[in-house]
């Protein structure tokens, strides 16, 4: 059952605290981008998406296609809290035979997509979005890519064929924390100006803190589009958001927190909440 916090910050906490937990009891990776993409999670389920937990594959809801799917922790912890599958499931977390892999798995409640072999899933919302929009449909697809995907000459495709084909009902979050698995973005790949780029692909182009609620809900609406345009949303974020020996730093790409880390973690969480 779901018991959803009254607010999308209230739910962003609780995102960040069961990632932390998941990725301390299992020796698991990757919380530095759970942190920074918690949010923009927390926003997209709390108040902008049509959704029906109990209905996961409702005809009518919004599809999200979360492509940073090395970063699962967050996306389970969200469904979870939305009631998509028992919070008790989270304890299985890349035990054998749980489907709650270590990246996203399309066979859990909620997720339209398995993701985590970077670039494919703006080009599958693409098609997704087509169809909808040559049948007709209300309903509305969005994507949240990393910043060091777009290294991915895949994505860029599906920026040039989304405007082209007209796909006003898609939406692109791009989660710019600007560190990727070696290095910052700009030594490995210089992405910028990135906002610069997706508005000369013909993108409705939006850049916001991606740690703010009402500047994320207010560019994720789907009231008030350009007609004919795919609204692709820059937001700024900082890698391990929420605590502050994690924030900016490289190492918590891939690191795993020891006991006294998780307990200091979770302290400063508490003290947010």
């Amino acid at each position: 059952m779901s018991n959803l916090p009254a607010t999308s910050q209230e739910l962003a906490l609780r995102i960040r605290q069961t990632a932390l937990t998941m990725c301390y009891q299992k020796k698991a990776s990757h919380l530095g981008g759970a942190f920074s993409a918690a949010d923009m999670l927390a926003v997209l389920y709390h108040e902008v998406m049509a959704a029906r937990p109990a209905e996961p594959r409702w005809a009518e809801r919004d599809r999200l296609y979360y492509s940073k799917g090395h970063a699962c922790t967050a996306l389970y912890a969200v469904l979870a809290e939305r009631g998509y599958f028992p919070r008790a499931d989270l304890d299985t977390f890349t035990d054998d035979g749980s489907l709650l892999t270590s990246h996203v798995n399309h066979k859990v409640a909620g997720v339209e997509l398995s993701t985590g072999s970077l670039g494919h899933a703006l080009s599958v919302a693409c098609g997704v979005a087509l169809a909808g929009l040559r049948q007709r449909k209300t309903w509305h697809s969005y994507v949240i890519v990393s910043d060091g995907e777009l290294d991915e000459g895949s994505n860029w495709e599906a920026i040039l064929f989304a405007p082209h084909h007209r796909l006003d009902n898609l939406t692109l979050v791009v989660d710019y924390n600007k560190i990727q698995s070696f290095g910052s973005t700009a030594e490995v790949l210089n992405l910028d100006p990135l906002a610069d780029k997706f508005k000369a692909f013909g993108w409705d182009t939006i850049e916001v803190d991606g740690h703010n609620h009402a500047a994320l809900a207010a560019a994720l609406a789907k009231r008030g589009r350009t007609p004919g345009r795919p609204r692709a949303v820059i937001a700024h974020t900082i890698k391990g958001k929420g605590v502050d020996f994690m924030e900016g730093q490289l190492a918590w790409h891939y690191k795993s927190p020891n006991q006294d880390q998780y307990q200091q973690a979770m302290a400063q969480l508490q003290v947010q909440a």
